[in-house]
């Protein structure tokens, strides 16, 4: 078990997990939960935090708080993005991201696709340095990555237990895609409605698919890349059909790939390094070098080094001459 935690991993596949982490990092504060800033408007009394707000315990959200929040932790993420100090920069975006999300979810809505995210955090500090396309192997990273992989799945699992505990078997039978179609559905949800009991088969395949995700672990990596991959195309048709992105879940979800391989900005250098430039495309080409003819006065040379005189054949192991 401890050596299936560990499995060592390429350096480079660390290092690119923690650049792609941290950038998501700094986009979500832009671009997915800017709304959080918002919530400085919201009456104190309705601020009620999760369970480790209350045992930090941490303070009531103010216009102060959330706005140092919010800059300091989208410039140590980009910041950390870099692969500089990545324990002292990667434990300080943990902590404020974490207070960033608890201030999020502390009114009433906590969504789940976070949870692999945070964990990725959490443990992204313990991998140590690595670079960008180093090959070198490290368990210290490989464990990092595992833990995030696991809990990825464990979204899945726990999205499917949570289900049938307080949904039970209804919720297979039920109309939960429907209501969801009618909410935020999109053109394409329409159309799939409209196919008598499509509904009900889809909820019975996200259920079972959410069920058996913990054998992506048991599977050969070629197959587990492919699971991984329907994984990516579940969440593509949820966002075509429902809206709904999990965008942080797909971020961590990353884990599982081979990042190492995909380098843009050494694949950049050599495009642009292949490119002729007009002044070598135009450049006349090189005469062919132009020998100078041997003297007759010079003397003897060797045979076969020159030309025949007097019409004489040259003889090997005598001089050119009569």
């Amino acid at each position: 078990m401890n050596r299936w935690l560990t499995e060592a991993v390429p350096r480079g596949r660390v290092a690119a997990f923690r650049t792609l982490i941290y950038l998501f990092v700094a986009a979500d504060l832009v671009i997915f939960t800017p709304w959080v800033r918002t919530r400085v408007s919201v009456p104190g009394d309705l601020y009620q935090p999760l369970l480790i707000g209350r045992l930090l315990p941490l303070p009531t959200p103010t216009e102060t708080l959330v706005t140092v929040i919010f800059w300091a932790l989208l410039l140590l993420a980009l910041l950390a993005a870099t692969g500089r100090a990545p324990r002292l920069l990667g434990w300080a975006v943990c902590a404020l991201y974490l207070e960033w999300m608890i201030i999020a979810m502390s009114y009433g809505k906590v969504d789940h696709d976070r949870f692999g995210l945070l964990v990725a955090l959490a443990v992204l500090p313990t991998a140590g340095r690595a670079r960008h396309g180093d090959t070198t192997r490290t368990e210290a990273g490989g464990w990092a990555l595992r833990v995030t992989q696991i809990a990825v799945i464990c979204t899945y699992f726990l999205a499917a237990f949570a289900k049938l505990r307080f949904g039970g078997l209804d919720w297979l039978t039920g109309s939960v895609l429907a209501r969801a179609i009618i909410r935020r559905g999109t053109d394409l949800a329409d159309l799939i409605a409209q196919v008598p009991y499509l509904l009900i088969v889809a909820q019975f395949g996200i259920v079972a698919f959410e069920l058996l995700s913990p054998m992506v672990f048991f599977l050969p990596p070629r197959w587990r890349l492919a699971m991984v991959g329907f994984f990516y195309s579940f969440h593509a048709v949820t966002i075509a059909t429902i809206t709904i992105s999990f965008a942080p879940h797909l971020a961590a979800m990353t884990s599982f790939l081979p990042l190492e391989r995909v380098r843009p900005l050494v694949r950049a250098r050599r495009l642009i390094g292949r490119a002729p430039s007009e002044a070598t495309t135009d450049a006349p080409e090189p005469r062919p070098a132009e020998v100078d003819p041997v003297p007759a006065d010079q003397g003897p040379v060797a045979a076969g080094a020159g030309p025949a005189l007097d019409g004489q054949t040259p003889v090997v192991g005598r001089p050119v001459g009569p």
